[in-house]
């Protein structure tokens, strides 16, 4: 169980972090985001290329919303498929490390170099160039995000 579970406390998770992937698939989770996992947790396709990662706590609370879509929608069957399809429930071993199986690592093209991110309920786990080049993208525009957002209420 997270430790947010045991406390009462929602665990958020910030950040950003290099790291590598060695030849076996196995990557260093850093600590700080480690806490808030538990002992297992869910890495599944994320959009945008990259991986998504969820405590236990949180894939329910995810799986719950899915379940709620109509099957009689093709793109609500699409979408449940593509999340639950690549997922794979994973932990952490004695070094810290974790074992992106190789489905997962050859759809988000994690080579060498990762960039691990918290994003509030989850975690995000990219290809450094991916993520370099999400974060060069001209469509990108913090201020133009944030007017779309103020239309959501935030």
């Amino acid at each position: 169980m997270d430790e947010g579970a045991t406390t009462g406390v929602k665990v958020m998770f910030i950040g950003e972090y290099q790291h590598t992937i060695d030849p076996k698939g196995r990557i260093i989770m850093p600590s700080r985001l480690r806490e808030g996992l538990g002992e297992k947790f869910v890495v599944t396709k994320g959009l945008d290329e990259c991986l998504f990662v969820y405590s236990l706590e949180e894939w329910g609370n995810l799986e719950n919303k899915l379940k709620t879509l109509p099957l009689t929608n093709k793109d609500a069957r699409a979408f449940i498929r593509f999340f639950f399809s690549g997922a794979a429930e994973c932990e952490v071993d004695k070094q810290g490390r974790i074992l992106i199986p190789s489905n997962l690592r050859e759809f988000a093209k994690l080579d060498k170099e990762i960039v691990i991110t918290g994003v509030s309920t989850r975690i995000e786990i990219w290809g450094k160039d991916k993520w370099e080049a999400y974060n060069n993208d001209s469509g990108i525009d913090a201020d133009s995000i944030a007017e779309k957002m103020s239309l959501l209420g935030i």
